[in-house]
């Protein structure tokens, strides 16, 4: 069983393409999961993988975004939920 996190970016990251950046680096990291926007402006997700250095460059783009982006808090936290194979921006 992979390690899985749920996170939670807040700050200016909706309408900056931050789902998208996400969704690709992601993949090409190879892991697993989902991104989504929240009703609060905040972006939301669940990333797992077996590699711990790409789950860490998941997380260091995390605090950063996308160009446009300004991110103000990243809240990240180990569950026992199982990413599915892939990475789907959510609607």
């Amino acid at each position: 069983m992979s390690p899985s996190y749920r996170f939670v970016v807040t700050g200016r990251v909706q309408g900056v393409g931050f789902r998208a950046l996400a969704q690709g680096k992601a993949l090409f990291l190879g892991l697993r999961g989902w991104v989504r926007n929240r009703a609060d402006g905040a972006v939301e997700g669940l990333v797992g993988g077996d590699n711990a250095a790409d789950i860490q460059t998941f997380h260091d783009f995390l605090l950063k975004g996308s160009p446009a982006a300004q991110v103000e808090r990243l809240e990240w936290s180990a569950t026992s939920e199982q990413a599915e194979e892939g990475f789907l921006v959510k609607r």
